[in-house]
């Protein structure tokens, strides 16, 4: 299906006049954040991702559906690049677990360049997702509608950090080298095929909340962040019937839809093999 402004527009809720400027991309950022969810489910579920502009349109607008970082920022490009933005496309080194040893580049962020000034905008980083871009040449706290953020230089290299609970946390570590499309093929391939992968073995669901919390779910736990937080641990079907209302997933589409058998069936899968677990 052809990529369409208007039905990505209708898909994310924004009414504006988009003009490539900082206000119009601050805007599309966080409607972006809050309507579509950052979701693995088709991993789970051994459905291919594919990333080609078509296929990512018709299953995150057309579908109602949400995704990962390959997808969620590929639409978004799209999109910006349609108003007139110049983008360029980056990969990232996940270091949100303190890995021991450098980690492979297996993130998709974006770099947008307005009036020669630099911003990171990146709408597929889970229940850490940004809600807003943030300049790349400065190394202060930038406030976002979803918390804080700062971008520190190391080298080469650049830190994404996000504040929590009075503590600076690293995100993914990145530089300014062009990916192409062959880049992004060989890591989605990786992150939603290798066994190791997290996204092969949890469920994994996010959506920033246009009053600043956070609806995630993490297996069969669910958790609302943002003033008293709240974990409640649902079954199946509580779940099932959670995707639409607390994360705005379609589940009937033809193509890319979820039947209550199929989600029963992943969750017990998920049950079982952390029952094996030593």
């Amino acid at each position: 299906m052809t990529f369409s402004l208007p039905a990505y527009f209708a898909r994310i809720g924004y009414q504006g006049a988009p003009q490539p400027d900082l206000a119009t991309l601050r805007q599309l950022h966080l409607h972006h954040s809050c309507a579509i969810p950052f979701e693995n489910l088709d991993v789970l579920l051994e459905r291919p991702i594919v990333l080609d502009d078509d296929a990512v349109f018709t299953k995150l607008v057309s579908a109602g559906r949400g995704g990962y970082c390959y997808e969620q920022n590929a639409l978004f490009s799209r999109a910006l690049e349609t108003i007139g933005f110049e983008v360029q496309p980056l990969a990232a080194r996940v270091m949100l677990m303190q890995p021991e040893t450098m980690p492979p580049r297996t993130h998709r962020l974006l770099c947008v360049t307005l009036e020669k000034e630099r911003w990171i905008a990146d709408v597929g980083f889970g229940g850490l997702t940004l809600t807003a871009p943030v300049r790349l040449d400065s190394d202060a706290e930038q406030l976002t509608p979803h918390g804080a953020v700062k971008i520190v230089k190391t080298g080469s290299d650049y830190l994404l950090m996000r504040q929590k609970e009075q503590q600076w946390l690293t995100l993914y570590r990145f530089d300014l080298t062009m990916q192409y499309a062959a880049d992004y093929l060989m890591a989605n391939h990786f992150v939603s095929t290798w066994p190791d992968s997290h996204f092969r073995h949890h469920l994994q669901l996010a959506r920033q909340l246009p009053d600043g919390r956070i609806n995630t779910l993490f297996d069969t736990t669910c958790t609302r962040h943002g003033g008293a937080t709240q974990h409640q641990t649902l079954s199946a079907d509580a779940l099932y019937a959670l995707l639409p209302s607390g994360f705005r997933l379609r589940l009937d589409d033809p193509q890319h839809g979820i039947t209550r058998t199929d989600f029963r069936q992943l969750i017990a899968r998920l049950a079982s093999a952390k029952q094996s677990l030593p």
